[in-house]
């Protein structure tokens, strides 16, 4: 047989976002779940919410925009498959910025002639050392122990965790809540050193105020147990 021809429709749930139910335009895929959505619209919904809209996966715990990339290629293939769509959405484009007095943005251009390309070692540095300036505070949350008559609780796999320092220690204890999936009736308390920590405490507060005991190896350590409130 002839390669079969398939109506557009049966492509739908790969090539249109889920949030705006339109076909991608500026294709954007969250690294954390591979779900891909428009780039304007998962932008937005970053607004007021960290967590994949499809599968309500913690993309990033305060900057979820860091965990997205644009997929070229998707949109490559998604304007291949619907006509006209490319120059409708160019013409929307340059309707946008002359409206508004700016310079419309040129498109980019194929003949362009490729960058070198880094070796594995460069773009590993790239992409390992690289931590954005927000991101100021190591923390090492070590869990103590719970209380008895304390009920199921998820071990927490995750206890290194860069944050910004504006961050409470509110944050971490809805961080852990969410980790551990703890009930409302288990109360959380926070210890760095011998001092139980108060929950509007910033963490840049914090680290300033403990000095270099309450650091190991550069990370704030944070101990913290599960308790009956009183």
């Amino acid at each position: 047989m002839l390669n079969p021809m398939l109506p557009l429709k049966d492509f739908y749930p790969y090539i249109r976002c889920s949030l705006c139910n339109g076909f991608f335009v500026d294709a954007t895929t969250i690294t954390e779940c591979l779900h891909t959505f428009c780039k304007s619209c998962i932008v937005k919904y970053f607004l007021y919410s960290n967590r994949c809209p499809n599968c309500a996966i913690v993309v990033h715990q305060t900057q979820p925009l860091y965990n997205i990339r644009p997929d070229r290629q998707l949109q490559d293939i998604v304007f291949k498959m619907v006509p006209h769509l490319e120059e409708e959405e160019r013409t929307r484009m340059c309707e946008f910025y002359t409206q508004r007095g700016l310079a419309v943005p040129k498109p980019v251009s194929p003949m362009i002639p490729a960058k070198p390309q880094k070796s594995r070692r460069d773009l590993l540095r790239q992409s390992v050392f690289t931590v954005p300036p927000e991101l100021d505070v190591s923390l090492l949350l070590e869990f103590v122990g719970a209380q008895e008559g304390i009920g199921s609780y998820k071990p927490l796999d995750r206890k290194y965790v860069r944050v910004s320092g504006e961050a409470t220690i509110r944050h971490v204890e809805l961080f852990i809540r969410r980790k551990m999936e703890l009930t409302q009736s288990c109360q959380v308390d926070v210890v760095c050193g011998e001092r139980l920590l108060e929950r509007r405490q910033s963490l840049r507060e914090l680290r300033h105020a403990a000095g270099p005991n309450a650091l190991q190896d550069g990370l704030l350590v944070l101990h913290f147990g599960l308790v009956v409130p009183s």
